[in-house]
């Protein structure tokens, strides 16, 4: 299942033009972070991707072969931690002035706590575990 998720995130990674939102939604252990890590390596990254549980919000930079792309950030949020005032604690970290800008590309782990928040053209992911099968639905 981990290998088909990576797959679908690289293969997503190569839709994207820059400024978008993906908030992924699911339970506990459904694929997101693994999504990630599969956009990230379809979007040059090199490095080891890891849920930023704790620090809330990492960010990398992008290394796309193609000259023509303007995408440069991958931000990567985590909202699993988070409780009380869940906006307040996002706004803070900034992120009203990193999502839609075209050389920005923002993953939201467990963005359904943030659903009010997020931008009118977000991508919702939704991950759903099915006895021994991984549904991913975008919508």
């Amino acid at each position: 299942m981990a290998k088909e998720t990576q797959e679908f995130g690289q293969n997503f990674a190569n839709k994207l033009k820059g400024g978008e939102t993906l908030a992924l939604i699911g339970d506990l252990g459904g694929g997101k972070t693994t999504f990630v890590q599969g956009l990230a390596q379809g979007l040059g990254i090199k490095e080891n991707i890891t849920s930023p549980t704790f620090i809330l919000m990492k960010e990398y930079d992008i290394k796309i072969k193609d000259q023509k792309s303007k995408i440069k950030n991958l931000y990567h949020l985590d909202l699993y931690r988070l409780e009380g005032d869940i906006e307040k604690e996002v706004k803070n970290l900034g992120i009203e002035d990193i999502w839609g800008k075209e050389e920005n590309i923002v993953v939201i782990e467990w963005a359904d706590k943030i659903e009010d928040m997020l931008p009118p053209h977000t991508i919702r992911i939704y991950f759903e575990e099915i006895g021994d099968e991984r549904k991913i639905m975008v919508k």
